[in-house]
């Protein structure tokens, strides 16, 4: 990559030096920003999936089918973003794929069909899916320079940009087109990643020290381990995904919630997710990595099993809330750990699974609220999320 190293030392002088403790913090707060702009944008788009189920005319099984337009490209783009960090840096591939999130959240509308709707639905998720990979990939290097437990904080950063995302839907849902709605978020997305982007591509990707569970001899059993943090991470992101896309029309449908109380469900939900995970290091030091997945599980559990079953709105809000606490650190722990056993190679096996549940979560619901209910489909989030627990605790003996 001699030419491409040429012209980004000619842009960017210090892109080649290893980063002082001023760069990192840099870094951090330009890595941090990325997080936010990704759980801002798709927060956006999905508090409006009811106002595009309605624009598109599609039944429930239908729009389950096209949001799998989003988990398709995710997943396919999720298979090479790996190979396109290495090739480029996760820094460029970060601001690449949030340009091109940013452009692709203002597609939806343009959708006259349900089938239309999926095809327009791949392009924001291959962007989707590149964008976290190489944003994870690129907050490992940076935790293990840091040499302090800071994940939970850019995830943190993802709930805070959903909760806001979500507001602002919630605030506009009855007042402002949503075409008006997602050609803003464009403009805003777009705008972040320029300014956040210069810092991040100014400054090198942390070099980071082989972990030693990675070596030869013990590849095999720690390739098992990341495969069951992967499944872990599945079975919480799964939950994130159908209540990013499903809490808003379950309010609406089901407990005939107003649009903008409706909206909101996603905003209780995050906000409670961004207080846990505020808390996640502090947490992790007091219990130690078993105890937070295998009680966040549980607690999911319950708390969806609330939300999902609840006969008024105000009790499903409180398990919304109960499931975000849950969910909070489960993913961040999962993924950590992941690349802790096998580097960057663990946190792209784990958040391929992860993003996969996030994404392909929503379309099973649809499914089986087609077949079923809506509440009884998402009483599948806390199945789940107690199996994750159950695995989790399965691991006491590999991790604290």
């Amino acid at each position: 990559m001699p030419t491409l190293n040429k012209i980004r030392t000619a842009i960017f002088p210090g892109a080649h030096r290893a980063p002082d403790e001023s760069a990192l913090r840099i870094l951090r707060a330009r890595l941090t920003l990325f997080f936010a702009l990704d759980g801002f944008l798709f927060a956006g788009w999905v508090v409006r999936i009811p106002a595009i189920k309605e624009r598109t005319g599609a039944s429930a099984g239908a729009l389950g089918l096209a949001l799998l337009g989003v988990s398709a490209g995710a997943v396919a783009t999720m298979m090479i973003t790996g190979r396109l960090c290495r090739r480029f840096g996760s820094h460029p591939v970060t601001v690449a794929s949030a340009a091109l999130m940013s452009l692709g959240i203002a597609l939806p509308p343009l959708a006259g069909s349900a089938l239309a709707l999926g095809l327009v639905l791949l392009v924001f998720g291959a962007a989707y899916g590149g964008l976290n990979v190489a944003m994870n990939s690129a907050a490992v290097d940076l935790v293990a320079a840091l040499r302090r437990p800071v994940m939970p904080s850019f995830h943190a950063a993802f709930s805070v940009g959903g909760m806001l995302g979500a507001g602002l839907g919630g605030l506009v849902a009855g007042q402002l087109p949503v075409t008006a709605h997602l050609l803003l978020l464009t403009a805003l997305g777009l705008a972040v990643s320029a300014a956040a982007g210069r810092g991040l591509l100014a400054h090198a990707v942390p070099e980071r020290e082989q972990p030693a569970a990675s070596a030869p001899h013990s590849r095999r059993p720690a390739g098992r381990l990341v495969a069951v943090f992967g499944v872990i991470a599945l079975c919480t992101a799964y939950g994130e995904g159908a209540l990013a896309d499903w809490s808003a029309l379950h309010l609406q449908q089901d407990l005939a919630a107003p649009a903008g109380v409706a909206a909101v469900g996603y905003s209780v939900f995050a906000l409670a997710m961004t207080i846990g995970r505020l808390a996640g290091s502090t947490l992790l030091a007091r219990l130690g990595q078993t105890r937070v997945l295998v009680a966040g599980g549980a607690m999911a559990a319950a708390g969806m099993l609330l939300g999902a079953l609840a006969p008024t709105v105000w009790a499903a809000l409180a398990g919304f809330a109960v499931t975000g606490l849950g969910l909070a650190n489960v993913f961040p722990v999962a993924v950590g750990r992941a690349g802790e056993l096998e580097g960057p190679g663990g946190v792209a096996a784990a958040s391929t699974f992860g993003y996969g549940g996030m994404l392909l979560g929503p379309p099973a619901i649809g499914f089986l609220a087609e077949a079923y209910t809506l509440p009884v489909a998402l009483t599948t989030v806390a199945a789940l999320a107690a199996m994750a627990a159950v695995m989790a605790y399965g691991t006491r003996r590999m991790i604290r």
